[in-house]
């Protein structure tokens, strides 16, 4: 899940980051709550500043209306389950999600696939189980902005509105609803400072000798959304482009050559272990890792002073869905206010799509929107810039770069 180009071709959703800066964000190293002290936060918020779920689907502020929850989720329970994949627990408060979801609407067992798994591999997930309605047919996706429009001309998708959709930007959205945006937030450096005792500041700091065998991706880039953006956001640190990232793939070259780049996909196991302690991933993943490592280690997040790259994700219900009910049971749970200020309070930290017009509607407290990270300066690429320089670097990073990035043991 990645990134995006200058000028903002996104157009909605610059007002969405310049109201992130107008609020005074504080940056990213600024000390936050810990899970457990930040927990009752968003519990409040919840509690306070959302309306239920059966409201947001008739009255939300925006949104289409008309959807009969009670009924939607009559039908899902006849269906018993949910299938996702690609959602660990720590990416974006996902386990928060999960267990509201759970309690709102009990009867229906989720089914979690390879929550490791990249974009790529979600779509390749979708094709392979066509004609298989077992249990690894995924009946949901969340991934990359890029894999969004692609995924639809392939036919994967099938199309729906959730009852807030008007609250959702126009550029971040399909018109007729196959995919919406969901998240976003920039990339950054999580850093294991106990063994790091100088902290890179910047992409050009990756490079030095120091860092060797210290630095890891989080994903394989010819697969994964997340690491695609990451070579992305080093090309525009280079004086490259998002629509052609070639020099974050010399880049990349470069610190492989130099021994500096680990071979693994890291994660925040192998951040903790020194395996990888210095990991680049998105700003609200570094967050949620380090404040579950509660100071043992250590842990900075910087965001890199150039390169700033920012990522939209989409979610998507499979046109192959075997539980197509609980599938629209589920996006409604996510774009409620729950689910957005779920995803949005600590320890997720990600920006929902829908802040906004939560921010104009008064739903979001004050202290929950300060514990974000600033995207100031963070370019968002267009679509089509994001898909070609998605092609650039799943074709071109064997021969450029030639590092078999893998899952670790």
């Amino acid at each position: 899940m990645k990134a995006f180009e200058r000028v903002l071709p996104i157009v909605v959703l610059v007002v969405v980051a310049l109201a992130i800066v107008a609020c005074g964000s504080p940056a990213v190293q600024t000390a936050v709550p810990a899970l457990e002290t930040a927990a009752p936060t968003i519990q409040a918020a919840v509690e306070t500043a959302a309306p239920t779920l059966a409201a947001v689907a008739t009255q939300a502020a925006g949104g289409t209306g008309g959807t009969d929850l009670a009924a939607l989720y009559e039908a899902a329970k006849k269906e018993g389950q949910l299938t996702t994949i690609a959602l660990p627990h720590d990416w974006c408060n996902y386990g928060g999600i999960f267990e509201g979801f759970k309690k709102k609407y009990p009867g229906i067992t989720i089914n979690e696939l390879n929550p490791d798994a990249g974009s790529g591999d979600e779509i390749e997930a979708i094709k392979a189980n066509k004609d298989n309605k077992g249990p690894q047919a995924p009946d949901v996706i969340d991934v990359g902005f890029a894999f969004g429009d692609s995924a639809k001309a392939e036919g994967l998708l099938q199309p729906y509105k959730v009852a807030t959709w008007n609250d959702i930007p126009v550029g971040a959205k399909d018109p007729d609803g196959y995919w919406y945006g969901d998240y976003y937030g920039v990339m950054a450096f999580m850093i294991n400072s106990d063994i790091v005792k100088n902290a890179p500041q910047d992409w050009a700091d990756l490079l030095k000798p120091e860092y060797k065998s210290a630095v890891g991706m989080s994903g394989d880039p010819r697969t994964s959304n997340q690491a695609i953006q990451t070579v992305q956001g080093a090309a525009l640190a280079n004086g490259g482009t998002v629509a052609d990232p070639a020099k974050g793939l010399d880049y990349f070259a470069q610190m492989n050559k130099a021994g500096n780049l680990v071979p693994v996909i890291a994660n925040n196991a192998l951040v903790a272990k020194g395996e990888t302690p210095i990991r680049i991933t998105w700003d609200y993943n570094a967050l949620a890792g380090r404040d579950s490592m509660n100071g043992n280690p250590k842990v900075d997040v910087i965001v890199p002073k150039t390169g700033r790259i920012a990522g939209v994700y989409v979610q998507g219900i499979s046109a192959y869905a075997p539980h197509p009910n609980a599938a629209k049971l589920w996006m409604e749970y996510l774009y409620s206010d729950e689910g957005q200020l779920i995803w949005m309070a600590p320890p997720g930290y990600c920006h929902p799509i829908r802040q906004d017009a939560m921010l104009k509607a008064g739903l979001i407290p004050a202290d929950l929107l300060a514990k974000l990270p600033s995207v100031e300066g963070a370019v968002f690429p267009s679509n089509a810039d994001l898909v070609a320089g998605k092609d650039v670097v799943v074709k071109g990073w064997d021969a450029t770069v030639g590092a078999d990035i893998k899952a670790g043991q």
